[in-house]
């Protein structure tokens, strides 16, 4: 448990988009003695004061439990995004990942549990104004993304209910970018022979419009801001993250120089389903439906109890993401591994 050195933190996920930024500030953070952090892979980067594991969460053999033991508080943000073409294979990692975390939380008595949790647990909900965190998360059941959120919401009740000693906060971020990691995100949704230089204000002249198409954007340092405020303070419950201004069509075309054309939504769909059908795209047209019905999120409970401010707007963000897509930026690990394509 914590002593004259400071917290013990212990990251699952630690080496993905979250992961790095979370587990830099707090090796930052002089309150936080030692942080270890758990992946698959090892990676060469080590930050002052953090040890690393390889912990597989979807082997039936893996003991999170082992790593969790005298830990003050376990951010859980591991998460598996492909193969969507394999919903079962996913949900082994997702959701009964993310239960062997919960139990091995309980097993350890560690006294902390923050969850990686998503606007994208949360049901259809309105595009002109912002909801709070009491907003139904019963996702949208055709994605396997937010099937798998809600989900875990669930667990969660449960293990809120038989742990009412164990602190839970739940955070529930907007779609997370940083330049670091355009590489990856552009191999998760784009596919990996996508060029990334394309992603520039000269080579589009117009843009689709899509009715619905009308989201929120967080830059990955903010979220993690609010990671490390989670595990330093005492709050509990759930907590929106999200940057002004939403994003949509009329925001893009100003920033590319571009003239937004209404697209249908059926149009737009009947292009993504092809493509991933054919394997050309890994985002599924499931996730593009739940994108369509995704609710804007009113983040002020994070504002007013954790003392969180976002330094970026979601302009700055998508600028620093679209550079980081052209230059094939990335970080010194294995899912993060920069890489140029085009």
């Amino acid at each position: 448990m914590s002593s004259e050195t400071g917290m013990r933190i212990v990251v699952t996920g630690a080496t993905g988009n979250v992961g790095t930024s979370v587990v830099r500030l707090l090796s930052e953070d002089l309150g936080v003695g030692s942080v270890l952090g758990l992946a698959r892979r090892i990676p060469e980067w080590t930050p002052p004061r953090t040890e690393w594991a390889a912990v597989d969460l979807s082997s039936e053999q893996a003991d999170p439990a082992a790593h969790f033991e005298g830990a003050d508080a376990v951010i859980h943000l591991a998460w598996a995004f492909q193969p969507t073409h394999d919903p079962a294979r996913t949900w082994r990692t997702n959701v009964l990942g993310s239960i062997r975390v919960f139990e091995a939380v309980a097993s350890a008595q560690v006294p902390t549990l923050v969850h990686a949790s998503s606007v994208g647990a949360y049901s259809p909900g309105p595009k002109d104004h912002a909801v709070d965190e009491s907003w139904p998360t019963h996702g949208w059941p055709d994605a396997a993304y937010c099937r798998e959120k809600a989900y875990l919401e669930r667990a969660l009740d449960t293990f809120e209910r038989d742990h009412p000693t164990t602190r839970v906060v739940r955070m529930r971020p907007a779609f997370l970018f940083k330049r670091e990691s355009a590489s990856e995100q552009r191999r998760i949704f784009g596919g990996r022979f996508l060029p990334g230089p394309l992603a520039r204000p000269e080579m589009l002249r117009f843009l689709p419009d899509i009715p619905g198409l009308r989201v929120q954007a967080l830059h990955t340092d903010d979220a993690a801001e609010a990671y490390r405020l989670a595990v330093t303070s005492e709050v509990r419950g759930a907590f929106n993250l999200a940057a002004d201004p939403p994003v949509d069509a009329t925001l893009l075309g100003e920033m590319f120089g571009a003239r937004p054309v209404r697209v249908p939504r059926t149009a737009a769909r009947s292009a993504i389903a092809a493509a991933w059908g054919l394997h050309m795209m890994p985002a599924s047209p499931h996730l593009f439906d739940a994108v369509l019905r995704l609710p804007l999120m009113d983040a002020t409970r994070a504002r007013v109890e954790l003392g969180w401010h976002p330094q970026h707007t979601a302009t700055e963000v998508l600028e620093e993401f679209l550079l980081g897509l052209q230059r094939g930026e990335g970080a010194e690990t294995a899912p993060m591994a920069g890489r140029k394509v085009g």
